[in-house]
């Protein structure tokens, strides 16, 4: 199966919260009036598709992830007519649209749940997960989600006078998607939203959402993927080239799973995708597991990390792309990694116990975490969007945002979107005391010394070269769908690696180090730059140091790109010098 247009694998996709981006009514809540008014800002920096996180009815107990109406907006962010609006003006300017459908858990407040706990004969009795008493012998890989906040899954309701489930908060239970009547409450709430024109969803926490719930018969379904699959099939019928974008953070030998395929690894990606067939489940998944690594990658400075977890990862069936990010709106979750390379990550980026979370986590936002050094965030972006896939980036980043360890839990990330010099940064009119969250203020990343205004004006700003960087990048779709391959390199903190497709053929060298770096590569090509400021020159065939690809990938023929991944003849050696964090792209003639 394949969506029409596969607009998705080439996307920059912009994650928005509402209520913390503009503010058009001047309540001190962000708005879809206000993100309306804000579109030509998105337009300018190349936005593909923005994501909203919840915008519906909601007790907000968990920045909207905590839903009371799945077919409305929250009063204090519009109607429905303004969310027409900003679809409608978002399409005008060539952006896409996808919404969070957060179909795991509902609210407690929900009509649903009401119904559930107040009649055992209710139809919505069985939409959630109940037991009279406590399981004895608790599944340990069924724990909370937000461990330290949390401490058990199962919350007694006085007046259900039973136990029901939850894997987020006690406020949040969770739905049965075992039961064919929620199944059939998720369609209807994709078809309402589709017929609005939407280009997709976000599917929130879905591994959790077909996992067994609770271990209980009443919730093990015979195929937990073909949940996945049938609502592919239900968007695809409905909504011509929408998407199914998800939240899957799996364990590597199960993340192929998620877009419909097998697991195991290919010896060539290329090779992988004829064997596959074509994703029939989610079209993008979210790359937690890149993240990780990457931030690890950074941390000590070294490319090794970013070479493991490209092995680590299935490959990408026809119709599949990972959404790669260095941040989102949540916390920096490194519960992937090893231990001590964890330790490593917090020590490097966290290493007050209040920048962490969950014992997991990092509630940070990427420049406070590199100290605001813009040739170290440059160069992590860089990075970032010269991989495999198509990124995300979260509201604010693309002018370097920071964030507010004063406030509670993960909404120290959630900071008002910082417009200009003016009084809230150019959020709100509104006092400052009335906004939904405190605009950072003080410091290196306060409003007045970081904002859009001042970035828009200045050709050598973070959100000048980001533009610039995002441009590029959709210029060069072998990025986002071609074959890869990694360069060895003599040097630890260096990072080389081309892609391949019918486009062309593109390279890019990273130096991930405080010092500078000389990287010599064979190159099928003349190289003519694209991006980056490193100096490079070609050098005789004796000086050439770095082979095209790693002993393994010989050893294995991985990613034997183009047919001549491992064939020299012809092969040039190029020597490229980087200063402290420089990096380079190139295109091969």
């Amino acid at each position: 199966m394949g969506t029409k247009d596969q607009w998705y694998e080439n996307a920059t996709f912009y994650a928005i919260d509402v209520e913390a981006f503009a503010d058009g009514n001047g309540d001190g809540v962000g708005d879809l009036r206000g993100l309306t008014e804000r579109l030509d800002y998105l337009e300018s920096i190349g936005v593909d598709c923005v994501w909203l996180l919840p915008f519906y009815p909601s007790p907000n107990r968990d920045n909207g992830y905590d839903v009371s109406d799945y077919y409305g907006v929250g009063a204090e962010y519009g109607t429905l007519g303004d969310f027409v609006e900003f679809v409608r003006e978002a399409d005008r300017r060539g952006i896409r649209v996808i919404v969070d459908l957060v179909v795991n858990h509902t609210s407690d407040q929900h009509p649903w749940f009401r119904a559930a706990r107040s009649d055992p004969d209710s139809k919505y009795r069985d939409y959630y997960i109940w037991r009279e008493d406590l399981p004895e012998n608790p599944d340990p890989h069924r724990g909370p989600v937000f461990p330290g906040e949390e401490d058990a899954v199962w919350s007694y309701d006085e007046e259900a006078e039973a136990f029901y489930y939850h894997r987020f908060y006690h406020y949040q239970p969770d739905l049965n998607v075992a039961n064919d009547d929620v199944r059939e409450e998720i369609r209807k709430i994709m078809g309402f939203w589709l017929q609005l024109g939407v280009s997709g969803f976000r599917v929130d926490a879905a591994t959790l959402m077909i996992d067994n719930k609770g271990g209980l018969e009443s919730t093990r379904l015979d195929d937990p993927h073909g949940v996945l699959r049938d609502m592919r099939h239900f968007v695809e019928r409905r909504g011509d080239d929408a998407i199914l974008f998800a939240e899957a953070d799996d364990a590597p030998e199960h993340l192929g799973e998620y877009f419909g395929t097998t697991t195991g690894r290919r010896p060539d990606e290329a090779e992988a995708r004829e064997e596959l067939g074509e994703s029939d489940e989610m079209n993008v998944l979210l790359n937690f597991l890149l993240d990780a690594y990457l931030v690890l990658a950074l941390a000590e400075e070294k490319a090794e990390p970013i070479r493991e977890v490209l092995d680590l990862l299935p490959p990408r069936p026809a119709g599949g792309q990972w959404a790669n990010f260095l941040r989102n709106y949540d916390e920096l979750n490194v519960g992937r990694l090893p231990q001590d390379d964890q330790q490593t990550v917090f020590e490097a980026f966290a290493p007050d116990e209040g920048m962490r979370i969950y014992g997991r986590g990092i509630r940070r936002r990427l420049a406070p975490m590199l100290d605001g050094d813009g040739d170290r965030i440059r160069l992590a972006y860089s990075l970032l969007f010269s991989l495999p896939g198509t990124p995300l980036v979260v509201y604010g980043d693309e002018i370097g945002m920071g964030d507010d360890l004063n406030l509670p839990g993960r909404t120290a990330v959630r900071t008002p979107m910082q417009w200009s010099a003016d009084r809230n940064g150019g959020f709100s009119t509104a006092d400052p005391e009335d906004l939904v969250r405190p605009v950072v203020s003080d410091g290196e990343f306060g409003y007045e010394s970081v904002n859009v205004a001042d970035q828009r004006g200045d050709p050598d700003s973070l959100l000048q070269w980001f533009s610039r960087l995002n441009r590029l990048r959709g210029e060069c779709p072998e990025i986002a769908t071609g074959d890869w391959a990694v360069f060895d390199t003599d040097d630890p903190a260096v990072f080389a690696h081309r892609m391949v497709s019918d486009h062309g053929r593109v390279a890019a060298v990273h130096n991930l180090g405080d010092d500078d770096a000389t990287a010599t590569l064979e190159l099928d090509g003349e190289p003519t730059r694209l991006f980056g400021e490193a100096e490079f020159e070609r050098v005789e065939s004796e000086d050439k140091t770095d082979k095209d690809v790693s002993q393994k990938d010989k050893d294995t023929s991985k990613n034997d790109i183009g047919g001549y991944g491992n064939d020299k003849e012809g092969s040039d050696g190029w020597r490229f010098e980087m200063g402290r964090y420089g990096f380079c792209w190139v295109r091969l003639g």
